[in-house]
């Protein structure tokens, strides 16, 4: 019988079965990619240094992620230490409110949930995962140099990795993978060029006890717009995780710590303010900077990206968590059905880094609604016309499609569709009279004037 492995090492009765792929980084990209391959019966290794912060961005679920969960076999894990998120809500800084509740219909596939995590926790239950599937982590920072193209490993694991790891055996791993997040260790070292998005943001984000959150629905997320930037306000078990994105150079005038921008800025906001009078901080503040980033290539002879090594979304929306596992699903699919013609293979890693390109682009446009106020101003127009002409009106029923189509991007089940994507720009350029204009609502950057 054919080996239906991508590859296919000889077995010698007695020898250690060679480990076939090694993942630098144990997040959620790294974690989902290994215990794909191991779904596959592939020996998989991880690299963990075991750096990760206490608090991490992508808290905020998806629900075209729970079908992985699923797929993996954790989703009631996942469950019972979550909060069920229905949607998201938006506010304007003057007021005015927009509520999207993920659709049951959207796609056959995906629920009308998804889950709020606090991320040590989902985290570690997908390590866990991946070490009950027969995946080996070490405990160990992996070293990494480059590589002979020609000879097919443009990236190598050093000599002292090699050596001080013995699960390898002495054997250079067929495949390396960069799961390593923000520091993109293999496109650095490759000094891969980068192309960043329009917008120069930094996230200050805490943990907070008695901050109120005004959700329409319980689980709900709610995304508020600022003089300067935006919030999130995402809820947790026991907790309220309350970050604010602003123009770096605007956040120099709140303070000279991520502690005093952060209360510097929800107290100068008065959404934030009022909900947060009574709040007790009960974690430290991140920082997070550079949102908006992706590679112009992803894998080479020996090597792939995923997740945030790859490239980054802007946190609107919450796809960022999403995109990682979908790298980590990509991957294992294109890989798979690729066979052992290395041309083959290249042509599918071609496709998978091309549909994650298109991925990428998705979010950017619909995101970009939401930034410069398009999308506010377009929900204005629509509220208008119910109004005005009556609840079965054939206005109000083309604005009950587009909220529909709207609604299913946002929630990734139909990010990437051609239609969905056509209408809303069609729409928001010729259905929008009447109603203040889309400056009025947009996410300001840059310094005060």
């Amino acid at each position: 019988m054919a080996c239906r492995r991508l590859w296919c090492p000889i077995k010698v009765p007695g020898m250690r079965e060679k480990i076939n792929i090694a993942i630098v980084g144990a997040g959620p990209a790294g974690c989902t990619l290994a215990s794909l391959l191991a779904l596959r019966g592939m020996r998989v290794l991880v690299f963990d240094d075991e750096m990760r912060p206490k608090l991490l961005v992508g808290e905020s679920l998806l629900p075209t992620v729970v079908p992985i969960l699923r797929r993996l076999g954790v989703e009631q894990r996942v469950r019972a230490i979550s909060t069920l998120k229905p949607g998201v809500g938006f506010l304007a800084r003057e007021g005015s409110r927009i509520d999207f509740f993920f659709p049951e219909k959207a796609h056959s596939d995906f629920p009308n949930y998804a889950y709020n995590v606090p991320r040590p926790g989902f985290d570690e239950i997908l390590r866990e995962r991946a070490e009950e599937l027969g995946v080996v982590f070490v405990k160990r920072r992996a070293i990494v140099s480059t590589g002979d193209p020609s000879h097919g490993r443009e990236i190598l694991l050093s000599k002292e990795t090699l050596d001080s790891t013995p699960e390898l055996g002495g054997e250079h791993p067929d495949l390396l993978a960069d799961a390593t997040g923000r520091a993109r260790l293999f496109s650095k070292l490759l000094q891969i060029p980068s192309e960043k998005g329009e917008r120069n943001d930094a996230a200050y984000f805490a943990h907070y006890e008695d901050f109120d959150l005004p959700a329409a629905k319980d689980g709900q997320v709610v995304i508020t717009t600022l003089n300067r930037g935006w919030s999130w306000r995402i809820p947790l078990p026991g907790r309220l995780s309350v970050g604010v994105v602003i123009d770096k150079h605007a956040a120099r005038a709140h303070g000279s710590t991520a502690e005093e921008r952060l209360e510097s800025i929800i107290a100068s906001e008065p959404m934030l303010r009022d909900d947060g009078k009574r709040r007790r901080r009960i974690s430290e503040v991140m920082v997070y900077t550079n949102y908006q980033l992706i590679s112009e290539r992803g894998h080479g002879p020996g090597w792939v990206a995923l997740g945030d090594a790859f490239g980054f979304v802007d946190p609107m929306l919450s796809p960022g968590l999403f995109m990682a596992m979908l790298s980590a699903d990509l991957l294992d699919k294109h890989l798979f059905s690729a066979g052992n013609n290395i041309m083959e293979k290249t042509r599918r890693m071609d496709q998978a880094f091309a549909e994650l390109r298109d991925w990428h682009q998705s979010w950017r446009e619909i995101i970009r609604y939401f930034y410069d106020g398009r999308m506010h101003s377009l929900y204005e127009s629509g509220s208008k016309l119910s109004e005005t002409y009556g609840k079965f009106a054939l206005p109000v029923m083309v604005e009950k499609h587009l909220t529909r189509q709207i609604t299913g991007m946002v929630s990734g089940a139909r990010t990437r569709s051609r239609y969905g994507r056509k209408l809303l720009e069609l729409s928001s350029r010729h259905l929008v009279w009447g109603v203040k204009p889309p400056s009025d609502y947009a996410v300001m950057a840059g310094t005060p004037d």
